[in-house]
């Protein structure tokens, strides 16, 4: 087992002292890794007169320009654009590096030959969804693989697992970042990991079978999902009173819902449970986890500051703001082969920003995201302006919906009245509850949520039960449920009908 631990150091470590060895892993990592070996980076600072010897701290890094999705995609000037950020050594100027002489004299040349390759041929490969552009690869070298077995050990270190916890990875088996990292982490950590490829290997059925027989410890998948497999579980009877640990990925997790989950566990015999959710994307290879505290808390995402450098900037000046304050995630790594990218724009915005301040809950000092993250990768802001001329956001409305606590899964629709593009945009609310509620009186109570929180309401509220509804989410065929579907028509088409009892507004 790989013994780099983030309790090794990181995690007692004052501000100024995380500061000064990031910048210092900073400096080594441009001038010996990123500036040689990236065509992209190399022909950039070309352009940009940007000498990246004179990165010597942290506030240095603003020199560097950003780079941002759409940096990564084809064009006709470039078709394999993505491939430009792959580090490209080449053999020659490694040979005649004095460190790899020296290290050629000591240790022979095919040791140090298979080194280089260990080091930086790419092996591996994971994609992003693809959902609001075409999906890009991301290359791993075996020293990426390495990083990511440690990185994902984090995550069960600070959820607080032990070695002979059994785990039931529920995530999707795909070039995905949130199934690897579970799988590799899991065996760095040296638990028993059972990876079950999520709902269309397994399906439902085969999840269950795998609890009743594992009698896991730990839950790992996307938040939806694993709704649905607990709600299940519950209405069959099943008992998993081992049970101390979901840990969500893939998609936001809401209080409400976190809450939900909590509910769940403890009718299958859970005592003590704690459900946390985690903050990763493709471009940087890792995720970030919540600790274990109550379901309405949230102890914020600890961040590893040995593998990268996270900064909060204002996203119309491309400014650092200062601690604790609003806006935009942007990701460098440090130790990163393979595909690379520096100030990496994720157009993720944390609410709560960045803090140094120790964890009220583990007290470990490692920067920390705190506050409500918006992913842009979905479809999160929208102007509705033939409906009330109102702002919608998407993120609000989720929190409204997760926190509803009659409300057991729902999707939101967007679509044109009478499937006419030149009509008014709808909002069409498709539910399936979690008890006997008179549906009007479940209508009238989210309609007060709604206006209360977003100033609108639904156009409809269609009413499904739960088969029904885990086919309009995908669950168990898609890779992300699709919590919102966007189905207003380009053109004449028409919508596919949906069935259900409807009650309107």
């Amino acid at each position: 087992m790989n013994t780099n631990r983030l309790t090794t150091k990181w995690p007692r470590l004052s501000e100024t002292q995380i500061r000064r060895l990031q910048a210092e892993k900073l400096r080594r990592y441009l001038q010996t890794v990123v500036a040689p070996f990236s065509p992209h980076y190399r022909e950039l600072f070309k352009q940009e007169r940007v000498e990246v010897t004179t990165i010597r701290t942290l506030d240095d890094l603003r020199r560097l320009p950003f780079t941002s999705k759409t940096d990564l995609l084809n064009s006709t000037e470039h078709l394999q654009k993505a491939r430009e950020f792959i580090l490209q050594p080449d053999a020659q100027q490694l040979a005649h590096r004095p460190a790899t002489i020296l290290r050629a004299a000591l240790l022979g040349r095919e040791t140090v030959k298979r080194g280089f390759e260990r080091e930086f041929r790419p092996i591996f490969m994971t994609c992003t969804t693809g959902r609001s552009t075409e999906s890009v690869a991301f290359l791993y070298t075996q020293h990426d693989l390495a990083n990511l077995a440690i990185g994902g050990s984090r995550i069960y270190e600070i959820c607080e697992a032990r070695p002979d916890f059994r785990l039931l990875n529920t995530f999707p088996y795909a070039p995905h970042l949130a199934f690897w990292l579970g799988h590799y982490g899991g065996m760095e950590f040296g638990n028993l990991v059972v990876s079950s490829g999520g709902g269309k290997v397994f399906g439902t059925d085969g999840q269950l079978r795998l609890m009743r027989q594992l009698l896991p410890h730990v839950l790992m998948g996307m938040p939806t999902f694993l709704y649905h497999v607990l709600r299940q579980a519950v209405d069959e009877g099943l008992r998993c009173p081992n049970l101390q640990r979901i840990v969500l990925g893939g998609e936001k997790a809401a209080p409400g819902l976190k809450q939900k989950l909590a509910n769940l566990a403890r009718q299958l015999g859970a005592s003590a449970i704690n459900v946390v959710a985690t903050y990763g994307f493709t471009e940087a290879k890792m995720a970030w986890t919540e600790c274990p505290c109550a379901p309405s808390e949230s102890s914020g995402y600890h961040l590893y500051p040995d593998h990268g450098i996270m900064e909060v900037i204002d996203s119309k000046t491309g400014e650092p703001v200062p601690e604790g304050h609003p806006g935009e995630l942007v990701y460098t790594p440090l130790d990163a082969r393979g595909s690379v990218v520096l100030r990496y724009r994720t157009g993720d915005y944390i609410d709560g920003g960045l803090t140094y301040e120790p964890c009220p809950h583990c007290q470990r000092t490692v920067p920390r995201l705190v506050g409500e993250i918006s992913r842009s990768s979905e479809i999160k802001t929208m102007r509705l302006d033939k409906i009330k001329g109102t702002l919608v956001d998407f993120n609000v409305l989720e929190h409204v919906l997760d926190d509803s606590t009659h409300l057991d899964l729902w999707q939101l629709e967007l679509c044109k009245r009478n499937n006419d593009p030149l009509e008014l945009d709808e909002l069409v609310l498709h539910v399936h509850k979690t008890d006997s509620l008179d549906d009007s009186k479940f209508t009238q109570e989210l309609n007060r949520s709604f206006v209360s929180k977003t100033e609108v309401q639904p156009n409809r509220i269609v009413f499904h039960d739960r088969e029904e509804m885990a086919t309009l989410l995908g669950i168990g065929t898609q890779l992300k449920e699709q919590k919102v579907a966007d189905h207003r028509p380009k053109t004449n088409g028409a919508v596919p009908h949906q069935n259900g009892k409807v009650n309107g507004s």
